[in-house]
């Protein structure tokens, strides 16, 4: 080994791996919002919004994020069920709807480890995206989705969604106003919107991770909002290990956004790209599937100049997460998959072509339970934990290390010089 390094504890699934990476390597990871939010807090922001905003709590819907985005809801659906009560809601009265969107559905046992004692003390509806019995008309977007909201929602004398402000690496933000679209929205409807991923001849360049303005899709979405906004949005703010920093609590589009640039803030660094990239998806459930994993993926391939190396850490225990992402693959070229997508979009086909745009510039290797058929198929070679180490140890180049690629987002560098010692490189050094 070149040199003595420092040894860094990856994340994948539910346990940490140690890497030893050279001493010169360079830390990119996120500026940590201070921890400020707990359940005495939590009760007065609801107070507060409460008092300027009265609800009417006699048939009240909460609609929460399934297992791929969590949100502490044990720490703090009990208090805002608590405020409720206080301001009128008979406990009989509250449903809870998951909004999985296409996302197939948890067990019993998962839901009670994501939302604790609620989910045996209250109804919990597990959406289903293809009961089109559930849904109601209301006509379509100027460009041409369908806008079909579930009836118990639009006959809910309150709706309250409650999930943390992520990045989404076509839609720009997710939580917020995905909740409820395409969260509990009905699958050719969210098809239809997430075909606006796609332009003429490529992926549509305004689909970007943080970016909300001139984002077909993400402008659709907020079309869609308008037409049934949340009476109560709350937006979870959270660090890296996936603590509840602050809770913003809203009814309006303008704070939707500004919970958005919130999350930016301490998520989007600026750095030139690096020849190699080391990342974790941030552990479960983060890397739970392959599907999730790309977020991650995608964020993390920004740092990576062009012809460079991104190793992914991601356990997928679950393997994929969906039978409409790998049959894209079998066609044989981005081409071929890019046409038949466009004639019916479906599924998971969006992310399949996002991948193949990625590894058309650069390679990249997982360190995953996937079997290696699987990485063949998608594109990706397969790595052990040693193969990485002994790479990083015989590296010519500066190697980057990514701690949670599903939080970190690259911002246009304005810079014309990277930074060339090692260390952390972060939000806070880049004032």
């Amino acid at each position: 080994m070149k040199n003595s390094g420092r040894v860094c504890e990856i994340a994948f699934g539910k346990k940490f791996l140690p890497v030893t990476f050279p001493a010169n390597s360079i830390d990119l990871s996120i500026s940590n919002p201070s921890p400020r939010m707990n359940s005495t807090l939590f009760k007065r922001s609801l107070s507060r919004f409460l008092n300027k905003h009265p609800l009417d709590l006699s048939r009240p819907v909460i609609v929460v994020t399934d297992k791929t985005r969590l949100c502490d809801y044990p720490a703090y659906l009990p208090p805002l069920i608590e405020i409720l009560k206080q301001y009128g809601m008979h406990p009989k009265s509250l449903r809870f709807i998951i909004a999985y969107g296409t996302h197939p559905v948890q067990s019993d046992e998962e839901s009670r480890q994501l939302y604790g004692d609620t989910y045996d003390s209250f109804p919990f509806i597990h959406h289903d995206c293809d009961d089109i019995k559930l849904f109601v008309d209301l006509g379509k977007t100027s460009r041409g989705t369908p806008i079909r909201f579930r009836k118990d929602i639009m006959e809910a004398s309150a709706v309250i969604t409650i999930g943390p402000i992520v990045h989404h690496y076509f839609a720009g933000y997710g939580g917020g106003r995905k909740l409820l679209f395409p969260g509990c929205g009905e699958r050719k409807a969210i098809y239809k919107n997430h075909s606006l991923y796609l332009e003429e001849k490529g992926l549509a360049t305004g689909c970007q991770p943080g970016t909300l303005k001139n984002n077909p899709l993400a402008e659709d979405l907020a079309e869609i909002a308008a037409r049934k906004p949340a009476d109560m949005a709350i937006h979870g703010i959270l660090d890296s290990h996936g603590h509840v920093c602050n809770m913003l609590v809203s009814n309006s589009n303008q704070e939707y956004h500004k919970a958005c640039a919130i999350h930016g803030q301490h998520c989007e660094i600026e750095t030139e790209p690096f020849d190699l990239v080391v990342a974790s998806c941030g552990g479960f459930p983060k890397d739970i599937n392959f599907i999730q994993s790309h977020k991650a993926i995608h964020n993390s391939a920004m740092f990576v100049k062009d012809g460079g190396l991104l190793i992914v850490y991601s356990e997928c225990r679950d393997g994929i997460g969906s039978e409409t992402f790998l049959p894209w693959f079998r066609m044989g070229s981005f081409k071929k998959a890019f046409k038949a997508l466009g004639e019916n979009y479906q599924g998971n086909g969006g992310t399949a072509l996002a991948m193949m745009t990625k590894l058309k510039r650069i390679r990249i290797g997982m360190v995953t339970n996937l079997d290696i058929e699987t990485c063949r198929l998608i594109g990706v070679e397969k790595w052990q934990n040693h193969e990485v180490e002994k790479l990083l140890a015989s590296t010519e180049t500066i190697p980057a290390w990514i701690s949670n690629g599903s939080l970190l987002v690259k911002k246009e560098s304005k810079r014309k010089n990277t930074v060339l010692h090692g260390g952390k490189y972060h939000l806070s050094g880049l004032k």
